[in-house]
């Protein structure tokens, strides 16, 4: 069992735990193409989550960079990566909380899947 963060701008996921998912490999890969492989999404999925990342804050999270080789690639802000270290930081917090007799209470009471 796990707990879920999403932050809504409105109705939209603003980040969740799959945009910081895309966040990580694109620090990491230093590529949106090569995120979405490592994800294994196809590149117009990561794009579109990409876009809506950059669209949701008030300063964009990722930028890229046109061109093959060295000259191009994708790379977090510095303000993607407070986005992201700030997400962290407030997932680790809620898991945290949610430890106890109520969460372990809910969780016994779930139907078996299946």
């Amino acid at each position: 069992m796990k707990v879920n963060v999403q932050i809504l701008r409105g109705t939209e996921p603003a980040i969740g735990p799959g945009k910081a998912l895309v966040l990580d490999a694109i620090g990491r890969t230093g590529s949106i193409s090569a995120a979405g492989r490592d994800l294994k999404m196809s590149y117009r999925r990561i794009w579109l989550l990409v876009d809506s990342l950059n669209h949701a804050w008030t300063q964009p999270v990722v930028e890229t960079r046109v061109g093959g080789g060295k000259a191009g690639g994708a790379h977090l802000t510095a303000f993607g990566e407070q986005v992201l270290a700030s997400y962290r930081d407030i997932e680790a917090r809620m898991v945290e909380a949610a430890k106890g007799a109520d969460f372990d209470w809910l969780v016994d009471a779930l139907k078996p899947e299946g």
